[in-house]
């Protein structure tokens, strides 16, 4: 497993259900008021609302982007108001943390979310303080996951190489770009048969261990 990553220098992780448990549940919570904005911004009962946040996001990539296409709505007010929810229940891991800041070079935390929404998780789980860059939804000039603008966007603003980089993703669609333009892919999820997928695991924290012990 180590001699994979033999050649990567740079640390890509996704945040949500990637470095916490999916049984957080936090998305139960961020859907809740997706579809409460989508009703309010655009007008529509709960049923339609809920029908669109879900729509958007298969065509889109997320939500937020099929309402600035289809709406024009101003992306940062959603942001803020989607992500204030409640971390009480999110556990730290002290060990994980631990995995991140041995790996061998740079750590960067690249989220579909808002950089607010990453800067919240990431204290409640304890890893504060220790990745190089936390890169939102705003950093790539709102083009979401899995779109290659998207990771074109992030690529350039850190200026990393992607043919030494690797990417730990939850939603497996969001591992064909970095397959193809030369990214170390590891699904963090159930296994998924796409031959853009170079590992899996559904614990970051295990998988993590057999490359920096």
């Amino acid at each position: 497993m180590k001699n994979s990553f033999s050649h990567v220098s740079t640390w890509v992780f996704d945040l949500d259900n990637t470095l916490y448990p999916p049984e957080c549940a936090l998305f139960d919570q961020i859907e809740v008021k997706m579809t409460a904005y989508v009703m309010r911004e655009l007008g529509v009962d709960q049923s339609r609302a809920n029908y669109l946040r879900d729509h958007y996001w298969q065509t889109y990539g997320t939500t937020l982007s099929g309402m600035m296409r289809e709406h024009n709505i101003d992306p940062m007010p959603y942001l803020f108001d989607v992500h204030d929810i409640s971390l009480d229940h999110v556990p730290q891991d002290l060990v994980l943390r631990s995995h991140i800041q041995n790996l061998p070079g740079r750590k960067i935390v690249y989220t579909n979310g808002s950089e607010f929404h990453a800067d919240r998780v990431l204290e409640a789980r304890g890893l504060t303080g220790i990745f190089d860059a936390i890169y939102g939804i705003e950093h790539s000039d709102f083009h979401p996951k899995p779109s290659a603008e998207a990771y074109s966007a992030i690529i350039t603003r850190d200026g990393f190489t992607s043919q030494t980089a690797a990417m730990f993703e939850d939603d497996h669609r969001n591992l064909k770009v970095p397959h193809d333009i030369g990214m170390r892919t590891v699904l963090v999820g159930p296994s998924r048969p796409e031959d853009y997928i170079h590992h899996q695991t559904t614990d970051l924290t295990a998988f993590l261990s057999q490359i920096v012990d």
